[in-house]
């Protein structure tokens, strides 16, 4: 017969590794998803303050409600603040506009030889629809 004596000991340092390696994934993509979420929300801001862009010259001249993309960019730098965040385009075409952010944030927990900080993307789309 074979001695067993020991096999327990490595058995639960490994399960104890894989659950340790499992709280650190746990951890990290639950601190990303709560700063999206967050970036989510400083970007539909960003791309509803941006609709209010209105190209006053061509609604008083022609009646079109049509946006103003120099105004629109600079509605949504106002609009952006906050720690690391950047304005990574902001488009527009005839009444809509898209706006898309970034973020880098600091994990956690990096295993050895990972990169601690990774980056977070956020597109928000506003359209200007005229009025009743």
């Amino acid at each position: 017969m074979r001695r067993e004596s020991g096999t327990v000991t490595v058995m639960t340092i490994g399960f104890l590794l894989v659950l340790g390696l499992l709280a650190v994934v746990v951890i990290n993509s639950s601190a990303a998803f709560l700063q999206r979420q967050q970036l989510d929300n400083v970007a539909d801001g960003a791309a509803r303050a941006a609709a209010d862009g209105l190209s006053r010259d061509t609604f008083y001249t022609t009646g079109d409600v049509t946006l103003d993309p120099v105004q629109a960019r600079e509605l949504v730098g106002r609009y952006v603040s906050g720690p690391g965040i950047r304005v990574a385009g902001v488009t527009t075409d005839a009444n809509r506009v898209r706006v898309r952010l970034e973020r880098s944030v600091t994990l956690a927990f990096a295993p050895p030889g990972w990169d601690s900080r990774t980056t977070i993307v956020s597109e928000a789309t506003a359209e200007l629809l005229p009025g009743p």
